[in-house]
């Protein structure tokens, strides 16, 4: 199979393409003719070596989490899937090495769901890691009914994700973005703010009475700002700085879960989600996807088209 491979920690420059024998399949696991693969923040961040005291890594390394493809394969203790079945996946395992930047992927079961039909191959790859991100954010602070939250880098992978989640379980969402994706913002059912320099006065005119929750997906001054906005300041969240703790805030880091990304799925079918897609590259200009996620200037997904 054709795979996408780094033989060293590196960057975008040391991404080779090259020929790999097919991935061995587990008894729990399934074998995936991966469609398309996303590109996260995180892929390049291992592939650079930064996870490198948490996450062991075995090279050549395969990159890649995220997955949208169809069944090729299964073990014979996967029965929840068939040969033929459409699934995304957010394919994270205890260590790694055989990602979804390839022609092939063993997946275990507990990592996929149903590949939502209403949404392209590109975009369902795009779902998975931030989708799961933004939902289990909301989901940890208990977002529901009427309440009112703060979403810093609403326009990005997860954010737009977070706004449409939010808006779907009746929040009212106050989102941060440079004014070029105001509109895109307003049209995810969000009131955009510019992010900056009085940022929190911003959002007091918006929500005199404070936010109910805030989300930091992005870092920096997110977290501080957010206390000084929040009715209840440990009603924060960051995916970003775990230092959030030491504020009395919550951290995340993302958890494959099927029960999660299967009710995403049932959001985008029920025209409740979608994924924007920012750019889709062909598997042989992997590196090109990673500069354009390490650039922090996209708007939505960067995605691999892989077959």
């Amino acid at each position: 199979m054709k795979a996408i491979v780094l033989n060293e920690y590196g960057g975008p420059d040391d991404l080779t393409l090259t020929d790999l024998p097919e991935p061995k399949v587990g008894p729990d696991a399934v074998l995936v003719r991966v469609k398309a693969a996303g590109v996260n923040p995180v892929d390049w961040k291992v592939g650079a070596g930064y996870l490198d005291p948490v996450l062991d890594a075995h090279f050549p390394l395969v990159p890649g989490w995220d997955v949208a493809g169809v069944v090729e394969r299964t073990g014979p203790d996967a029965k929840e899937l068939a040969p033929g079945d459409e699934v995304i996946g957010y394919v994270r395992k205890d260590w790694a090495q055989n990602g979804t930047y390839a022609e092939l992927v063993a997946a275990p079961v507990r990592t996929l769901a149903r590949r939502p039909a209403a949404l392209s191959w590109q975009q369902a790859a795009g779902l998975p890691l931030a989708g799961l991100t933004a939902y289990q954010s909301l989901k940890r602070l208990g977002v529901g009914e009427g309440d009112t939250v703060l979403i810093h880098a609403a326009a990005g992978g997860v954010g737009s994700l977070g706004v449409q989640i939010a808006a779907a379980w009746g929040a009212r969402v106050i989102g941060t973005a440079s004014e070029r994706n105001h509109d895109f913002l307003r049209e995810l059912g969000a009131e955009p703010v510019v992010y900056g320099e009085g940022l929190a006065d911003r959002v007091r005119e918006l929500a005199p009475g404070g936010v109910d929750a805030a989300f930091d997906f992005v870092g920096g001054e997110s977290i501080d700002v957010s206390q000084q906005v929040l009715k209840d300041s440990t009603r924060v969240l960051s995916v970003v700085d775990a230092e959030v703790m030491a504020k009395g805030g919550h951290y995340l880091f993302v958890r494959p879960d099927p029960a999660d990304l299967a009710a995403l799925a049932d959001l985008a079918d029920a025209g409740k989600l979608t994924v924007g897609v920012d750019r889709a590259v062909p598997l042989a200009e992997t590196a090109e996807a990673w500069r354009l996620s390490q650039s922090g200037r996209t708007r939505g997904k960067v995605v691999i088209d892989v077959s």
